[in-house]
């Protein structure tokens, strides 16, 4: 990504990366998939988005330590990957998610989709970051919303980059951004929130209505954004 500088847009608070257990029964008692059948199963089933990516090596390491072999199933977005969870919570798919962030937390456990598990050296992980009391979920990373920007296209243009919410509205960046649908995507819902932050509950509607008429391309999710439609990618 030599041709890209990332920035934070807003002071957004830090998204928060989790990886959950699934629920493993379903909603008549029966078993889930995988692991949890408790068949003697040795395949755990991790459900991910698509921007999840592990190498081979990380997998066969802890196929060697634990006996379990781990096979991932890729559901679109982050947001779109958890709703097919919560359709589906009387039958897991999987026995482990991974992806929900603090935007997406409350949808989650509202659903009851996770049961809980305190894991082996949460005691070492910064208590901001745990924000379930009843460890349903696990705090894996924190990261920033960003906006990103093609370099070469900018110095090209002699365009300064924008450093806030306003600059996005200018005349100068018409027809330039694309953004993620916030109803499947988490950082799309992370930059919905940062526009709310800004602008407020009472000002952000006026702001997207802006934001529109200076050409923001709303797409499904960040693979379509960044590898699609951002020249810099």
């Amino acid at each position: 990504m030599n041709t890209t500088t990332k920035y934070a847009a807003t002071a957004l608070a830090a998204a928060l990366g989790v990886t959950v257990l699934a629920g493993c029964g379903s909603d008549d008692g029966s078993a889930g998939s995988g692991a949890s059948k408790g068949s003697g199963s040795k395949t755990v089933t991790l459900v991910s988005h698509d921007s999840f990516n592990v190498s081979d090596d990380v997998l066969k390491a802890f196929t060697k330590e634990t006996g379990y072999t781990v096979k991932t199933l890729k559901s679109g977005d982050a947001g779109a990957a958890l709703n097919q969870e919560i359709l589906t919570k009387g039958s897991p798919r999987g026995d482990v998610f991974f992806g929900v962030d603090n935007t997406l937390l409350s949808r989650a456990l509202d659903n009851g989709l996770f049961t809980a598990y305190e894991a082996k050296g949460l005691d070492r992980v910064a208590p901001d970051t745990q924000t379930d009391e009843e460890h349903r979920v696990t705090p894996v990373d924190t990261g920033d919303i960003c906006v990103n920007y093609d370099k070469k296209y900018f110095a090209d243009k002699k365009l300064a980059p924008p450093k806030t919410f306003a600059d996005l509205l200018k005349p100068a960046y018409k027809n330039l951004l694309v953004t993620e649908n916030a109803a499947s995507s988490s950082p799309g819902l992370g930059f919905l929130l940062g526009t709310i932050a800004a602008e407020g509950e009472d000002g952000y509607e006026a702001y997207w209505k802006k934001l529109k008429a200076n050409g923001v391309k709303v797409v499904d999710g960040w693979e379509q954004a960044y590898n699609e439609e951002f020249s810099g990618s």
